[in-house]
């Protein structure tokens, strides 16, 4: 196991443990008592810190991740090492694609690293595939989960194959400020390019045509929006 940090067993308050797996899985209340003791016993709270790899294709099968604190972000490598985000998790969200032992059926390498400082719950791969298999409730809980990922999946491709760059930089924009609350952007071009699925170059090339239309001004290692209601009316909200 390649975790940063991982709480022994006996610092782990079982109590709190299965209030938040509760909270996570919909699935708890159709769990047999011995079923519920051996998620709570095999689940761990782990720790990683800001851009620290998680999961690292498909023979790495990590476990379940439920996500605490903190975010990570999921992406495929092109050949030539350029990587394409397929979307982000957030704090309360479920990754099953961390577990390709579970759904075997994926033959594609994914790509986990911790967006932000993050705390997340790790429920071992082996015992949940194991009673994935005798439970309908649970499998269809990962399939429901595996199913709304790849529906980001096809957004995010959708996004990249037809949607014009202007427009792709700009929604991404405003999904920044609205998930910080802020209108500083604390990224820089190379960063936002690996969001967007894009080159550095390109990134910067937009941004300072946006800067040169008064949309935002650029700083070292940020942006600011100026404008709000031009980026929405480039992305055609308005």
């Amino acid at each position: 196991m390649n975790w940063s940090w991982v709480m022994s067993l006996h610092e782990i308050n079982k109590e709190a443990l299965e209030i938040e797996l509760e909270k996570s899985l919909t699935f708890w209340e159709d769990l047999s008592s011995n079923d519920k003791t051996r998620i709570i016993d095999n689940t761990y709270p782990v720790k990683y810190k800001k851009g620290e790899s998680i999961h690292g294709g498909d023979s790495d099968c990590i476990g379940i991740l439920l996500i605490q604190t903190g975010g990570l972000r999921t992406y495929i490598l092109s050949e030539d090492g350029r990587e394409v985000t397929l979307y982000r998790l957030t704090p309360g969200d479920v990754c099953v694609l961390s577990s390709s032992c579970v759904l075997s059926n994926i033959t594609f390498d994914v790509h986990i690293d911790a967006d932000f400082d993050s705390e997340l719950l790790i429920i071992n791969s082996d015992v949940y595939s194991d009673l994935a298999a005798n439970n309908l409730y649970i499998e269809n809980f990962t399939n429901k989960e595996a199913v709304a990922r790849f529906s980001d999946v096809m957004w995010a491709m959708q996004q990249i194959l037809f949607m014009s760059f202007d427009k792709r930089l700009a929604s991404f924009l405003l999904d920044e400020i609205s998930r910080d609350g802020s209108l500083e952007i604390h990224m820089t071009h190379d960063q936002i390019a690996k969001y967007v699925g894009s080159a550095r170059e390109v990134v910067s090339r937009m941004l300072k045509y946006f800067a040169s239309e008064g949309i935002v001004t650029l700083q070292r290692g940020g942006i600011t929006i100026l404008d709000k209601a031009r980026l929405r009316q480039i992305v055609g909200l308005i």
